[in-house]
């Protein structure tokens, strides 16, 4: 879903607009490489988040040696190194609770601790972000656009608390379109702008100029985040994410599968080659259109690109179904046996269903649906997010004993318990 949930938003930006979406959206390549020296028993020894067990599929080879060759970023900081791997062994057994906005984003504007740790007692294991405000065309610095400064301040600092308290940041980024650079969503677009919006950000194309700029911005963010250790602090960074949809101006109807991978493509190359940036995981996320692999790899970028095998599912869960849970377990079941080929990680990395006035809850929707959705048919994911809660309505009730129930479960992991997940494991 879209944007913050935290502060007042320009025309076509409010919360309830993004839940409108068509839920109606419904080769692989394997990659093999040698293993290092290490033992069998060795390679997941030391993990705290570990029970132990061995993998049972032959294609987890990934140890603490050769972690780095799996990765989009072979220069990454040992920290972001650390978090890949430890991700990685983490959704064996387990997967954080996250949500967007945690530390901002409030039900009936109750301010003070999370939603989450209002709850449960803790904050999440994960913090959603975006770069949208901080990419706005109005964040210039002068003293007429100074609410864009603040937020950016307020993003900044909320991440650095997170990595603080030992919790895991995630970014997504809401693009304004590059002409105007006032909305995201397509339904505000003129027709000519929809159709050579995202083309004009290729490297021949007339905005590239224009979407190198906010690829600048979000590096010196980025080069110049962090925590009190002083280290640089590790993003699973998500960008043009439900792109199968059509309701982004990145969308499938206004991007062609070539076009969507040479922008992914640049964009890794961009911040990681020439703005050097290396704590950055770079995170696939698609809407749940997808039954097949074939199908969801349409505009893979290609496993040197990607990190993290996503998805974003609020329709299946929607109508509280045993169907729909069922039908989203066997897209999760698809992503989880992906990433374990490709040596990826996988994760659900947007879902909820949020609750108004005019959406009463859903029965078991956390404790039941989500949980038998994120573990039936031996699926491995390494996270969940929840969407971010406004002041008339919640994705994660504070009162809330379905959610409470979820969060105590064996595999959930909140920064109460979250492990280290900055240091490999010796």
């Amino acid at each position: 879903m879209q944007t913050t949930g935290s502060s007042p938003f320009t025309a076509g930006d409010t919360l309830m607009r993004m839940k409108k979406k068509n839920v109606l959206r419904i080769a692989l390549f394997t990659v093999v490489l040698s293993l290092t020296a290490c033992s069998t028993d060795d390679r997941y020894a030391g993990f705290t988040g570990d029970t132990g067990t061995k993998p049972d599929d032959e294609t987890d080879v990934l140890t603490t040696a050769n972690v780095r060759t799996y990765m989009v970023d072979t220069k990454a900081t040992d920290e972001t190194v650390a978090l890949f791997y430890n991700l990685k062994q983490l959704a064996k057994t387990k997967y954080l609770i996250g949500q967007q906005d945690a530390f901002n984003g409030f039900y009936k504007n109750a301010g003070g601790d999370s939603d989450i740790k209002k709850a449960t007692g803790s904050d999440p294991g994960l913090l959603g972000s975006d770069f949208m405000f901080i990419t706005d065309d109005k964040n210039d610095g002068t003293p007429n656009n100074q609410w864009y400064h603040d937020q950016e301040v307020k993003i900044t600092g909320d991440a650095k608390a997170a990595y603080n308290k030992g919790m895991v940041n995630t970014f997504c980024w809401h693009f304004r379109e590059p002409y105007a650079g006032v909305s995201f969503y397509a339904d505000d677009l003129s027709a000519d702008v929809k159709a050579k919006a995202f083309a004009s950000i290729l490297p021949d194309g007339e905005n590239h100029a224009y979407f190198k700029k906010k690829l600048d911005k979000i590096a010196d963010v980025l080069n110049n985040l962090k925590g009190d250790d002083g280290k640089l602090i590790p993003v699973i960074f998500r960008p043009f994410h439900e792109f199968d949809g059509s309701w982004f101006w990145w969308g499938a109807s206004y991007a062609t599968p070539d076009q969507y991978k040479q922008v992914w493509q640049f964009l890794v190359t961009y911040l990681r080659d020439t703005k050097n940036v290396h704590n950055l995981i770079y995170a696939y996320s698609p809407d749940n259109s997808y039954a097949t692999e074939s199908a969801y790899l349409n505009r893979y970028p290609g496993d040197t690109y990607v990190d993290v095998l996503g998805m974003d599912n609020y329709g299946d869960f929607s109508s509280g179904s045993a169907s729909g849970v069922s039908t989203a377990n066997s897209k999760l079941s698809m992503i989880s046996k992906m990433a374990k080929t490709k040596v990826k990680i996988a994760a659900m990395t947007e879902t909820g269903y949020q609750v108004t006035s005019a959406n009463m809850p859903l029965s078991g929707f956390f404790a039941t649906n989500m949980y038998n959705a994120m573990t039936q048919s031996e699926v491995q994911l390494a996270y969940v997010m929840f969407w971010a809660n406004t002041e008339t309505g919640y994705y994660v009730d504070p009162s809330g004993a379905d959610f409470k129930t979820f969060a105590e479960k064996p595999e959930s992991v909140l920064q109460k318990n979250i492990p280290s997940m900055y240091k490999l494991p010796q």
